[in-house]
């Protein structure tokens, strides 16, 4: 028994060829659409997210402004400026000044380490700091308390040095307490330069560490510079720190004018030491100066 083809079949089979090769490029193409579309909606939720820390950083580093000191304030005849550059948006590095009936509270803070974990303790330990100075404005009475602090909370608490001293804007009398901190530079209206470093360790480290205070009066042109460790460990392209000897050259070559005029001439030297190097520690300096032009407090 024999049969012919039927015209169409040669068409028919091709169809059923056609169907079975285009069925797959179909479903491939709709499996990229589909994942297309699903990193689409991914990256929306990043993009949103990223929005929403950008934000939340931005509140913090606001609320970091508020709780330190003004740029410049001024007590009668003294003047103290200070600023402070950050790594991140909210640096690990402080300086406030706090008012008390027994003269003006100073605390310049450096928490170990850098980057949003430090700047996340730095609210922590301004309120430790206004805290015990609120109950006890001596200098050392605030450096043991805040010490016991930071130990109590165990091995959460990062390390941390801490500069503190009280003025009298009367008499110019100040009391300080260098606990595990660079010390301050007290340049004399002669040309005389003295290191302020009398205190104790690290705060944080052993709860029941003993920390002393001592006392220095401030004249009329004489200027005080207390600074964080990175304004020392600020390093050049050939990998040379700024260091203590750099500092005090720029320092007594710096225009006594004002406060203002002392602060921004020394960080102006740090930042073209380093340049161009990014910044990679916090820094914060604050240079208080004594005139002779008595006035009332002022802020600016």
């Amino acid at each position: 028994m024999s049969y012919s083809a039927s015209p169409n079949g040669g068409l028919a089979s091709r169809r059923a060829i056609d169907l079975q090769v285009s069925t797959p490029r179909r479903s491939a193409n709709s499996t990229s659409r589909a994942r297309q579309q699903e990193l689409e909606v991914k990256l929306a939720t990043l993009q949103r997210d990223y929005a929403e820390l950008h934000g939340a950083l931005i509140e913090a580093a606001q609320v970091y402004r508020r709780l330190c000191a003004p740029h410049l304030v001024r007590y009668n005849d003294f003047e103290i400026a200070s600023e402070t550059f950050a790594v991140r948006h909210v640096p690990g590095d402080f300086f406030t000044i706090q008012e008390t009936t027994k003269g003006v509270v100073l605390a310049l803070g450096d928490i170990c380490g850098k980057g949003l974990a430090a700047g996340m303790w730095t609210t922590h330990l301004v309120g430790l700091v206004n805290s015990r100075t609120k109950a006890m404005p001596e200098p050392k009475a605030i450096a043991s308390g805040v010490n016991r602090d930071l130990c109590h909370i165990s091995s959460v608490a990062p390390l941390a040095s801490l500069f503190l001293a009280r003025l009298d804007p009367v008499t110019g009398w100040l009391d300080y307490c260098s606990a595990g901190h660079p010390p301050a530079l007290l340049l004399r209206s002669d040309g005389q330069l003295e290191l302020l470093g009398e205190g104790g360790p690290l705060l944080g480290v052993v709860a029941a560490a003993a920390f002393d205070q001592a006392r220095v009066q401030l004249c009329a042109g004489d200027v005080l510079l207390i600074c964080s460790d990175g304004i020392l460990e600020s390093f050049n392209e050939e990998d040379q720190e700024f260091g203590s000897q750099r500092l005090v050259t720029e320092f007594r070559g710096a225009r006594k004018d004002s406060a203002d005029t002392v602060l921004f001439s020394v960080l102006g030297a740090v930042q073209d030491f380093a340049a161009p190097r990014p910044l990679t520690d916090d820094m914060t300096l604050a240079v208080i100066t004594r005139s002779n032009n008595k006035s009332e407090r002022k802020v600016l």
